[in-house]
């Protein structure tokens, strides 16, 4: 049978669709590419977005969010100052927010691409730490306070409202060896200074040395300086009165009720004041997706998406359109929600310059040893 092309169109044709299929698979790579190019990089302190959340952002925008962790400011400090890039966003406490602002490490946010801006309450802008809120959006905040069991405080008759409870004898020969205070300097110098009357941030070398002893006074009655583990061993009923986090606490009086025990967590603010840590989001240099960036601060300063982190661990929530979505009995809590007299007894943390880092890290030292 005589081909009736000829031999030059027959390898043109050839030449043509092989270079058409070479191509269709170069097309899907480069769609594949720029769907995974959709990555945001999000460096979060651990169990600090509920997983619901993440997925409808992922699904919303056509996304993927990649977490990375930190326990503390401390460490996230550290890793990007050992040279971690590509975070899009962090989630820093006020006073490593400080730092970071600093250190010339974040970009100035386009309030224009964050109508959803409004939702959050004024109590919780303008913070000394950014006054403009130039870089920083407010996202969830924890309060420093006394946990406790419930019945124990009362068969003891135990105030319950006072830092009294952790640092003076008369109530602590009743619970030696059954309270803890947290392993953090500025924590616990803060509760300290706020028993003595003086302001969490006071920066008096004299008062510090008056809230280190008062803290060496109270220390042979301690179980133990505890970051985590006081959240079990309280839940169970080893430890009946703690300094810790209200996220922690939330958590231990949920688990105390899950397993049935015979009695009840609760928290408090003490009347001397106590510290809010405020978490805020913020823009890093080293981001490659700044626009993806503000599509997620927007979209968790929607209120249903606020409130599930509040649902989920009990943060603290500055955000006022996201009441309608928590819990009643959640709204209802002052360390939730804090009214006006409750929001003037609380104090955010500052940072401290190197010289003053000494004095507190020999103090410390000091403490520890003791």
């Amino acid at each position: 049978m005589i081909d009736p092309l000829p031999r030059w169109v027959r390898l043109s044709l050839a030449l043509f669709f092989a270079l058409a299929a070479g191509c269709a698979p170069q097309q899907d790579d480069a769609m594949h590419d720029q769907a995974a190019a959709r990555i945001l990089q999000l460096f979060n302190w651990n169990n600090y977005i509920a997983p619901e959340t993440i997925e409808r952002f992922e699904a919303q925008c056509d996304c993927h969010v990649e977490q990375d962790y930190f326990s503390d400011n401390e460490e996230m400090l550290a890793k990007l100052a050992a040279g971690a890039t590509g975070y899009d966003l962090i989630v820093p406490t006020g006073n490593a927010l400080d730092t970071l602002i600093r250190q010339g490490v974040l970009i100035p946010l386009d309030k224009a691409l964050l109508p959803n801006l409004k939702n959050i309450h004024p109590a919780y802008l303008k913070t000394r730490f950014d006054p403009d809120n130039r870089y920083s959006v407010p996202y969830a905040y924890t309060l420093t306070l006394l946990g406790f069991n419930t019945s124990k405080m009362r068969e003891l008759d135990l105030p319950v409202d006072t830092w009294a409870v952790i640092f003076e004898p008369e109530y602590l020969q009743k619970i030696k060896g059954r309270v803890t205070v947290l392993d953090s300097p500025r924590e616990l110098m803060a509760a300290a200074l706020l028993y003595l009357g003086y302001a969490a941030n006071d920066q008096d070398e004299a008062h510090w040395n008056q809230a280190k002893e008062l803290i060496i006074r109270a220390k042979p009655y301690w179980a133990a300086f505890s970051n985590t583990s006081y959240i079990r061993e309280i839940a169970i009923g080893d430890l009946w009165v703690v300094h810790g986090y209200s996220n922690d606490l939330f958590q231990a009086a949920l688990d105390a009720q899950k397993t049935g025990r015979h009695f009840t967590i609760d928290y408090a603010i003490p009347k001397q004041g106590a510290v809010m840590s405020l978490d805020s989001m913020v823009l890093h240099k080293s981001g490659k997706h700044t626009d993806l960036a503000h599509q997620f601060i927007n979209f968790m300063l929607d209120g249903r998406n606020s409130a599930e982190l509040t649902n989920l661990i009990g943060s603290g929530n500055p955000n006022r359109d996201a009441k309608s979505f928590i819990k009643p009995e959640l709204v209802h809590n002052k360390v939730i929600f804090p009214d006006e007299d409750t929001l003037s007894r609380l104090e955010m943390i500052t940072d401290l310059d190197h010289k003053q880092r000494r004095v507190l890290s020999r103090m410390w030292t000091e403490i520890k040893l003791r």
